[in-house]
């Protein structure tokens, strides 16, 4: 009874351990299990009633405080209990509250984005909207709206299917070939007395020029541009091994130009002989004699060499049955490859002994040193590839939003039309 008035006094509180050493009357040691019995919460007035919410009912305490420890002090907080507003937490200080309340509430949208996203939404389901059949009977001549909205959905799809297909299409080299004209001439100077102006030992000189025929672009390609590496090779006899040779490569730091430009001495007709790399993008190999012969390829992109031998291996059905990843050399792989089989995936390291750089544009040429001779330029066409000018007006297409406002404005009136 000691105990018991001690909690009344109190004012409540938490109903004691039953197995708590403070409570002998219960007969129970530390530690040990108790059955309670149902009629406990009458007998003794240490229970007390537990009141709406789920919180005990304190004598003396209002609804919703907590009990004060010793050192800290508590107020009551303003507004409903902690129940019923959870924006306020009793004990918890307001400014530390902020930044959870900032992370558990939904991110509020701008009153006008919210605005615009729902007309964006309203005028789609207006412009596909399907008359009921019921409107279509009283109004016969609603099959034309029916109409156009079945030709709008043709069309839009035929428009995405052709933009898809220029994506797959520009994703390879698209390229054209033409013609390039390349002009050859020299000039000669001869030698002046020592008392006049001028040089006194005669000289020649020799310029390579070209252009394409009928080029449409607006831009003029520089001649340079057009070749990897440029070779002139002069008479051995009469310049010497280690001055006959007049070499031009790309370097990153290239400069283009229209034309290239050699000067010597001399007063005799040289020959000279012109070796042309051309540069291509993306680069060409040449194969070698006997897969050349093979496949009937003699110079192209790796890309196309692979294709031709895969044509050739699924033509000859090279491929094993079982085993999908190893090809069964014939008697002609078996002399190009020295292997009675491969892996597809040991292809690209064995074509890459069989690969070669393409041959060179040869033009041999005379340089006269003749005064009376008129034919000093001499021309020569040869064939060069350049990107296709349908690239560029594709690429424009698909970077052009000209033609999608028109159809976004269109949309929005037909809408607004609906709406009205």
């Amino acid at each position: 009874m000691h105990f018991e008035k001690m909690a009344t006094r109190v004012g409540g509180g938490y109903p004691m351990n039953p197995g708590s050493p403070l409570n002998p009357s219960l007969g129970v040691m530390p530690g040990q299990a108790v059955r309670m019995p149902l009629n406990l919460q009458q007998q003794s007035p240490v229970f007390r009633t537990m009141g709406p919410g789920g919180a005990y009912n304190r004598g003396g305490m209002p609804p919703g405080a907590r009990m004060g420890m010793p050192g800290m002090q508590m107020s009551m907080p303003s507004g409903s209990s902690f129940m019923g507003n959870p924006s306020m937490r009793p004990g918890i200080p307001q400014p530390m509250m902020d930044p959870f309340r900032k992370r558990l509430l939904p991110q509020q949208q701008p009153p006008q984005l919210m605005q615009n996203r729902g007309r964006g939404v309203k005028r789609r389901k207006m412009a596909d909207k399907i008359l009921p059949q019921r409107i279509r009977e009283l109004v016969p001549e609603s099959q034309a709206y029916m109409d156009l909205l079945a030709f709008e959905r043709k069309l839009d799809q035929t428009i995405m299917r052709k933009r898809l297909e220029i994506q797959e299409s520009m994703k390879k080299p698209l390229m054209q070939k033409r013609k390039l004209r390349i002009y050859i001439s020299n000039t000669f100077a001869p030698a002046k007395p020592e008392g006049d102006e001028g040089e006194t030992v005669a000289s020649w000189e020799l310029r390579v020029e070209g252009k394409l025929l009928d080029d449409p672009g607006k831009v003029k390609r520089k001649f340079s541009s057009f070749f990897k590496s440029l070779v002139i090779e002069l008479d051995k006899d009469l310049y010497g091994p280690d001055n006959h040779l007049v070499e031009w490569h790309r370097m990153p730091t290239t400069q283009e130009t229209d034309g290239f430009q050699v000067k010597r001495p001399g007063d005799v007709n040289v020959k000279c002989t012109l070796l042309l790399m051309l540069d291509h993008q993306p680069p060409q190999y040449k194969l070698d004699a006997r897969l050349a012969r093979l496949l009937g390829v003699h110079t192209q992109t790796r890309a196309n060499i692979m294709q031709a031998l895969w044509l050739y291996i699924k033509k000859n059905k090279l491929q094993d049955s079982h085993e999908k990843e190893y090809i069964n050399c014939n008697r002609y792989f078996k002399q190009i490859f020295n292997c009675m089989r491969m892996k597809f995936s040991e292809i690209p390291i064995k074509l890459a002994g069989l690969l070669q750089h393409p041959d060179p544009i040869i033009i041999n040429h005379m340089i006269s040193v003749d005064p009376n001779d008129q034919k000093k330029t001499a021309c020569y066409d040869i064939d060069v590839e350049v990107d296709d000018p349908l690239k560029s007006q594709m690429n424009n297409f698909l970077l052009s939003t000209t033609n999608q406002q028109e159809i976004a404005v269109l949309d929005i009136k037909q809408g607004d039309q609906n709406c009205t």
